[in-house]
């Protein structure tokens, strides 16, 4: 299996295609399986690396705090070991935040980024309780915080239309460690704002959301572009956060659209 190492900790990867490189990360609860609808495609023109961030698939965990910026710098890692020059960075939700870490962090090696349902904003004081709440929970029973939260993810209306795919992708997330869910939440709660790369990051970062986003309030968005001559968005009008499953064809047709923009 492809390997990188970060803090002594395995990073895992896939890499598939030949061409400019574009780099895949997950969000929170899930890992590189949930690429598998765009990744036969991408591939067709693009080196497409998907990767396991942290205490998440088949990577290590490395401590009791998996900050966004540690997480890009296990990234680079991978990057490195492929002897990757420039990427363009695909992210999930959490994913998205790690992309902007890594952009901040090694804006040489980033060609643009785009933010899959994900937001440049860091989290308001009612989030953070809410994280730490949910920190407590996840010590107390792990895998009844993954079930109970898992589906809140998802439009209502999904929940019963894609009950399948949804029930396999909460298997998948049910295979996190609590020290995984644990790491990433206060990673999350401790990350910094960033939208000023939307204005001075000399790369460009697009937004792909979904109009009814359970998570990421999409309003903030426009306000987050004024002024970023460089940055652009879609909104979506189906789907909510989990717009990979919600709406799969809309946003694999999105995310080809970003990736010839670099």
């Amino acid at each position: 299996m492809p390997f990188a190492e970060y803090k002594k900790a395995r990073v895992y990867f896939t890499e598939k295609g030949t061409g400019k490189t574009v780099v895949l990360l997950h969000g929170f609860l899930e890992n590189s399986t949930m690429w598998k609808f765009a990744i036969p495609e991408l591939s067709k023109k693009y080196r497409v690396v998907s990767i396991d961030l942290p205490g998440h698939g088949k990577s290590a965990c490395f401590g009791y705090v998996h900050t966004m910026e540690e997480m890009a710098e296990a990234v680079k890692s991978v990057i490195s070991q492929l002897k990757i020059r420039k990427a363009s960075i695909v992210g999930h939700s959490m994913g998205g935040y790690v992309s902007l870490a890594f952009g901040d962090l090694f804006p040489d090696h980033t060609r643009s980024i785009c933010l899959f349902f994900s937001t440049t904003k860091a989290d308001n004081a009612q989030k953070k309780k809410s994280r730490n709440g949910a920190i407590e929970l996840v010590k107390k029973n792990h895998k009844s915080f993954v079930r109970i939260a898992f589906p809140l993810l998802f439009r209502s209306k999904y929940r019963t239309v894609k009950r399948d795919e949804i029930k396999l992708a909460k298997e998948e997330a049910l295979k996190t460690p609590k020290q995984g869910i644990i790491a990433a939440l206060e990673g999350m709660k401790r990350r910094p704002s960033r939208e000023v790369l939307l204005k001075f990051a000399p790369f460009p970062i697009h937004f792909i959301s979904g109009q009814r986003d359970p998570v990421i309030d999409i309003k903030t968005i426009g306000n987050q572009l004024k002024g970023a001559d460089k940055s652009t968005a879609i909104i979506l009008k189906g789907p909510g956060h989990m717009g990979h499953i919600e709406s799969p064809e809309e946003c694999l047709k999105e995310l080809k659209a970003f990736c010839a923009m670099g």
